[in-house]
């Protein structure tokens, strides 16, 4: 056991591929470092600002959506390819997405043509792809997710609109509604600080912990 996830009980097992989702700004990639230091595990992120196109489809969504979805799709294919070749060595991973959900962010920006070709290569490059051991949902409000993308002041993320978190937020909902790849934790992170708080952090890694099977949700809110 290493110094960082020295507080978890020795006899605790964690699942071997946890992955984070969400929409913008509601904390998935905060979340994901925090679990990846606790478990002392691989660290896989999305990597949102090496995707030169990003900025240009906020500026011009029309114009910009088929290269920026395509990149995303590649980096994120390529990453999980290097799961599979070192499966030998069995590490923790944690992930800040969801391959699924590229398709998420196709459907609502695409035309039809372009989404017509977006899923052959789609159907390509996920062939055989590795699934999550644990989903953990993180869900909020679109104007806590504003909120949370204005205090983390990456500038071309002032451009995006609420009508979009919204569709985004909502297409969210309908995927998870009905995704059984994997157990699925859903949680309210409404009212829970895991960036700040230590406190809240720890109990939303017991609950992780807790849940190996099936789907469960979590609202910190109404917990006693």
């Amino acid at each position: 056991m290493t110094a960082a996830n020295a507080h978890l009980p020795l006899s605790q097992s964690w699942p071997a591929f946890v992955v984070v989702e969400g929409p913008i700004g509601v904390g998935k990639t905060t979340l994901a470092r925090k679990l990846a230091t606790s478990f002392g595990s691989d660290l896989m992120l999305e990597g949102a600002e090496a995707n030169p196109f990003l900025e240009k489809f906020y500026e011009n969504p029309r114009v910009a959506a088929f290269p920026t979805q395509l990149h995303f799709l590649l980096q994120r294919a390529r990453q999980l390819r290097a799961i599979k070749q070192d499966d030998m060595f069995a590490p923790v991973r944690v992930a800040d997405y969801l391959i699924e959900k590229d398709r998420l962010f196709a459907e609502l920006t695409l035309d039809a043509d372009e989404l017509d070709l977006y899923n052959q290569v789609y159907a390509t490059l996920t062939i055989d792809t590795p699934k999550p051991d644990l989903v953990v949902y993180l869900q909020a409000p679109v104007e806590v997710l504003l909120d949370r993308i204005a205090q983390r002041g990456i500038r071309h993320e002032h451009m995006i609109e609420a009508a979009y978190l919204q569709r985004l937020s909502d297409a969210y909902v309908r995927f998870f509604y009905q995704y059984a790849d994997a157990p699925l934790l859903i949680v309210n992170a409404t009212d829970i600080d895991f960036a700040n708080s230590e406190a809240d952090y720890q109990l939303l890694l017991e609950r992780i912990l807790r849940n190996r099977n099936g789907r469960h949700y979590f609202n910190p809110g109404q917990v006693l």
